[in-house]
């Protein structure tokens, strides 16, 4: 059965549906929007999606063809991921982190990477009976990368483009008009345990990052990645605001001599967590998330990450 090829994947029913029965029907459309938050399964669909596309076909025996789409080299498959530009080259996050490259500024879909698929649609499939091409944070296109993607989505010829992004309002509504929107939810605590079960059980024993991930199960085993990089002994230190400005100005000192940005934004949302206490749901509450958020925006604007902390402590300590 076609759904089979969606066995991988958990809590996303409707997602499923829509995709199969646009195989079975041979109602598939040349351009899909895979809609819905971080780590909840888009990309993992893409890929059984993917599978059953060229499938479908019957070119080519399941197992030898599901290896080389899980490995991404098969001729007629395109994967495309935000990238670094470094010495004229582009790089994914993947191979920046191989090769100990740091940058202030996330990676972005880039209009030469546009032009790529454009050179990649230019022909004809080579053993499957279409091209296939995923986009991957679609958001992260610049408007010029944007509009160079419309003309290609204008005329795709025989090819079926995915791109996968948080929400309708992070692209253009040109682009938008041209997909068929795929939504995703957030996963239900019982599907949450399922897929956390079978991967990383021993999240399940920290509520706290099952709390921070709402629904997201990608995002857990981020979070937890990241719970296991930084001291027990400090974030048992944070769990409460600072009593003292002595506290407050050697918390700020700690953070920022020994976490990095990705590990400092991670800690915001942890803080958020342990200060938030939804039975109180009082003033002082929402201030010292008011505070927390206004951390987040300066670390993301790249502010002196020791001036930051110690002002978010100070202002919880008062």
């Amino acid at each position: 059965m076609m759904k089979d090829f969606f066995s991988p994947l958990v809590g996303q029913p409707q997602a499923v549906e829509l995709l199969s029965q646009a195989v079975q029907k041979k109602r598939i459309a040349p351009a899909y929007l895979f809609v819905g938050s971080e780590g909840i399964g888009r990309s993992l669909a893409a890929d059984c999606f993917v599978e059953l596309l060229f499938n479908h076909s019957n070119t080519h025996d399941s197992p030898q063809l599901h290896h080389r789409l899980q490995q991404r080299n098969h001729p007629d498959f395109l994967w495309v991921e935000p990238t670094y530009l470094h010495q004229g080259k582009l790089l994914t996050k993947m191979e920046a982190e191989a090769t100990g490259l740091k940058r202030k500024s996330p990676p972005q879909i880039r209009l030469d990477q546009i032009r790529e698929i454009s050179r990649f649609l230019s022909r004809p499939p080579l053993e499957a009976h279409q091209l296939v091409v995923v986009i991957e944070q679609a958001e992260t296109m610049a408007e010029a990368a944007a509009n160079g993607l419309l003309k290609t989505l204008e005329e795709p010829g025989n090819a079926t483009i995915i791109l996968i992004a948080p929400g309708v309002d992070a692209l253009l509504p040109t682009l938008i008009s041209r997909c068929a929107k795929i939504p995703f939810y957030r996963l239900s605590q019982t599907a949450m345990e399922q897929v956390l079960q079978q991967h990383h059980s021993e999240i399940l024993a920290h509520p706290e990052i099952l709390e921070m991930a709402q629904g997201s199960p990608g995002k857990a085993i981020n979070y937890w990645q990241q719970f296991q990089t930084i001291s027990s002994e400090l974030l048992d230190l944070l769990k409460q605001p600072p009593q003292t400005l002595r506290e407050a100005l050697d918390w700020g000192k700690e953070i920022s001599k020994n976490l990095d940005t990705e590990a400092q934004l991670w800690l915001v949302d942890y803080l958020q967590q342990c200060y938030w206490q939804p039975q109180e749901r009082s003033l002082e509450q929402r201030n010292i998330l008011e505070i927390l958020e206004k951390t987040r925006q300066y670390l993301l604007k790249y502010a002196q990450p020791r001036l930051v902390w110690e002002s978010t402590f100070l202002s919880l300590c008062r």
